[in-house]
């Protein structure tokens, strides 16, 4: 999970991005996403965002900054490249009589004109991104001057941040591939997005796992989050061993004092003006 030096070459991040995209098509992230809710609330307040502003939801999932955004009467559109996760966004978004578009896009080629949204948004997505540099100068291009770049990204020392760790001790990333837990500290940001950002303001807060014990959490994540789901099915005989550490990491965080699991994990919550 450290970064290097070297550059990824342009095969070396397309075959991350597809197994990235496999990995998140698999189980059913909606099971998970939907208890992350809260983030996309806090984020959408963070914002100021205003009703009738043209707001892009980037690595949206089943959308849950989208349906924040338009609970607010903005003008939204939820874009990923799972459509399966689209299509969980969109019957969230009828169940609740919410008004939104939907595409298809890659967050490191998003397919909109420059400076085409007062607001762009990501909660736990475009952080993923094997191209860290694209997909912030992405972010950067379809908003307009004076608009705003809202961002949950979690941080290195959090517990999804510590998880992510203890994953790559048993399936260590792609070499050249940066952490997404970078995203999650104040001096990448600044990397990423300083030059085209008038301001960059960093906040950190907690999202709250609640579950009735770790292993009805480890249980969920296997079955449902794509990413842990794969990881237990490529290590065979190997998957007892993460799932003790997994089970001890739960343990090291949990708040709960045995009346159900409690886990905090940290995360910033970010929003950029663009120049």
């Amino acid at each position: 999970m450290t970064p290097l030096d070297t550059a990824p070459s342009a095969p070396s991040l397309a075959t991350v991005k597809s197994k990235q995209r496999a990995a998140w098509s698999a189980g059913n992230y909606a099971v998970v996403g939907t208890t992350l809710q809260i983030v996309g609330e806090s984020l959408c307040e963070a914002l100021d965002l205003r009703a009738g502003e043209t707001v892009l939801d980037v690595a949206a999932g089943n959308g849950n900054a989208a349906l924040a955004a338009a609970r607010r009467w903005a003008r939204v559109t939820a874009s990923d490249y799972v459509p399966a996760l689209l299509e969980q966004a969109r019957a969230r978004a009828a169940a609740d009589g919410l008004e939104m578009a939907f595409r298809e896009a890659d967050a490191e080629s998003l397919p909109f004109a420059d400076a085409s949204f007062d607001a762009v948004l990501s909660t736990f997505g475009v952080m993923f991104t094997p191209d860290q540099e694209r997909a912030a100068s992405e972010l950067l291009r379809v908003t307009r001057p004076g608009g705003k770049i809202g961002l949950a990204n979690w941080t290195p020392e959090s517990f999804i941040g510590r998880l992510f760790r203890t994953i790559g001790a048993y399936l260590p990333p792609a070499p050249g591939v940066k952490s997404p837990a970078l995203w999650g500290t104040e001096q990448r940001l600044l990397e990423l997005f300083g030059a085209g950002a008038k301001d960059i303001v960093a906040s950190r807060r907690q999202f709250v796992f609640r579950y009735l014990s770790a292993e009805h959490w480890l249980d969920v994540f296997r079955t449902f989050y794509g990413p842990l789901e794969r990881a237990f099915a490529a290590l065979g005989d190997r998957g007892p061993g993460l799932e003790r550490d997994v089970l001890a990491l739960l343990a090291e965080f949990d708040r709960g004092g045995g009346a159900g699991l409690v886990v905090p994990s940290e995360y910033l919550e970010v929003v950029i003006v663009r120049k």
